[in-house]
């Protein structure tokens, strides 16, 4: 069975979805067969690999008795493939605040038959979503940039999802995002966490917007590379191990 790995966070422009797509782009490259699944409404993820958005479509999964095999398209990578995101999704936890708190695990349950590894890019903040991805994840990568209001959020996160989930709670793996080594705080931050993997504020992952490719395909010696396959690393010896 595949493993399913949900990058959160708290609040937006923590880098989110660039990890998220770089993650999957790095299991993919090693082999594995590998879903990213994007449920945040911006639709960052199809954008950053160069896919068509959903086009208004991507609700429409969360209906009940869909096919989730329907909604999975190929990008342009072996073995890497997408549920898109758009503007649909945004009013997603209103439309399930009736349904069944299991609905998410049950379609994930599905696609671990298929693929090795599922990578959601959750939508930001704590909802009735945020619980089902929580009740379905095995790992929670959580990006948080180097500044005390966000180790508190951070923080404040980690209590909920262990109150909620008590035993069955996902592992949870902090990853320092957008660490400028050149700011003081951001380096009293960061050597305050040092067994965090940590990804430095860099130009080359803002790249991604314009190549829209992953850094591995277009910068695959720099800085920003080597640290998110460190990130991949730690990931795959949780998930993998």
């Amino acid at each position: 069975m595949g493993k399913v790995i949900a990058v959160c966070a708290m609040k937006g422009g923590v880098g989110k979805s660039s990890l998220a797509v770089n993650l999957a782009h790095g299991m993919a490259v090693k082999g594995l067969r590998t879903l990213i699944w994007d449920i945040d409404a911006q639709g960052a993820v199809a954008f950053l690999l160069g896919v068509a958005a959903a086009d208004g479509l991507a609700r429409k999964l969360f209906t009940k008795g869909r096919d989730v095999g329907g909604y999975i398209v190929p990008t342009n990578w072996p073995d890497l493939d997408l549920i898109a995101a758009d503007l649909s999704l945004r009013n997603l936890e209103s439309d399930l605040a009736e349904d069944s708190p299991k609905r998410l695990r049950k379609m994930l349950d599905l696609l671990r038959q298929d693929y090795d590894r599922v990578i959601l890019d959750c939508p930001p903040g704590l909802s009735g979503i945020s619980d089902q991805i929580f009740r379905a994840a095995d790992l929670l990568v959580v990006p948080v940039v180097p500044a005390p209001l966000s180790f508190r959020v951070l923080d404040k996160m980690l209590e909920y999802v262990e109150e909620t989930r008590g035993p069955k709670a996902p592992i949870a793996l902090p990853v320092l995002s957008m660490v400028d080594r050149r700011k003081v705080l951001h380096r009293q931050m960061a050597d305050s966490a040092p067994d965090w993997p940590s990804i430095p504020h860099s130009s080359t992952i803002e790249s991604m917007g314009v190549k829209r490719a992953p850094v591995g395909e277009y910068a695959k010696r720099s800085a920003a590379a080597k640290a998110l396959a460190q990130v991949l690393a730690r990931v795959e010896a949780v998930v993998g191990g």
